[in-house]
């Protein structure tokens, strides 16, 4: 067994597919399915489940695959130990965000990437739970996520702060006076939402339901590029949080403010207090606390 074998488990449960996964690991086909064929033989199970395609992981390849990213993570992880030892951070961190908040990570990685030039950055769209999920099994290293949910017996965290909206929209083909619009004024334009049940969703849907409206969105995504496509083109406006770099200066794109208007839970960067937990994220966790202001609590 080797870590290569481990890292193709992984990019077949990542891809769910073999072609995806050999490409991914820059092999042809017939080495990745011969190279987890010798650990199915080394292992004497059966990890996954062929047919004319990819089929799934049998019950032993889903727990021999926990085994797997726990490995590969403490392999990267002393790699990334190994260069802290040495003043350096090399690696990639993993970071996932939910779709909209008032979280610019532009600037966040921008500073990480000055402070720590061979690091390198993924990041994830992902709703509250999912982060906390891949915070658990350590597919993440740090995740930017509302903290209602998150227990703080198996998570470190701290508050970002409230997350603000207002009516972003294209000023080619919407006018509007003054800098605020009510509500009601909101509900009767057609709209574009994240994707229902999201927590940044629920928040809006309860600001409107709360003065006795019930706008039907033209149109839902989980992709905050295709909302802000739909906005470039005229085809609707949408609530979308201040203070994440939207507001900046955009040729044709406009806020209109919103009374009372925020995200009702805090929104947090979140890190997994049990091991293996990388250089990587405790740095990246420490710059974020630098540049938010937070300080350690004495314990």
């Amino acid at each position: 067994m080797d870590i290569k074998q481990l890292k193709f488990l992984i990019a077949l449960d990542e891809t769910r597919h073999f072609g995806q996964a050999a490409a991914r690991c820059h092999i042809t086909q017939p080495t990745l399915s011969m190279r987890l064929r010798n650990l199915e033989d080394e292992l004497d199970l059966v990890l996954v489940n062929r047919g004319q395609r990819f089929e799934g992981f049998t019950q032993a390849g889903e727990r021999v695959l926990a085994w797997a990213r726990t490995l590969l993570a403490a392999h990267d992880g002393l790699f990334a130990e190994a260069a802290a030892c040495r003043g350096q951070l090399v690696g990639s961190l993993r970071l996932g965000l939910v779709p909209l908040s008032s979280f610019n990570p532009v600037n966040y990685i921008q500073g990480l990437s000055g402070t720590y030039p061979e690091l390198k950055f993924s990041l994830s769209s992902l709703s509250s739970d999912e982060i906390i999920a891949r915070l658990g099994n350590n597919q993440l290293d740090l995740g930017v996520c509302y903290l209602d949910h998150v227990n703080p017996n198996y998570f470190e965290f701290f508050e970002i702060g409230e997350t603000r909206v207002g009516l972003l929209y294209d000023n080619r083909h919407f006018h509007f006076e003054g800098s605020q619009m009510s509500w009601e004024e909101a509900a009767e334009l057609p709209l574009g939402m994240i994707t229902a049940g999201m927590h940044y969703r629920k928040s809006i849907d309860l600001s409107f339901r709360s003065r006795g409206l019930s706008p039907q969105p033209i149109m839902e995504s989980d992709s905050t590029y295709q909302l802000l496509q739909a906005i470039h083109q005229g085809f609707c406006c949408a609530i979308m949080p201040l203070d994440s770099g939207l507001e900046e200066p955009i040729e044709h794109l406009s806020f209109m403010q919103l009374p009372d208007a925020s995200v009702l839970a805090p929104l947090g960067l979140v890190m997994r207090k049990t091991e293996p937990r990388s250089a990587i994220a405790e740095k990246c966790f420490a710059e974020a606390r630098k540049l938010f202001g937070v300080e350690v609590s004495a314990e």
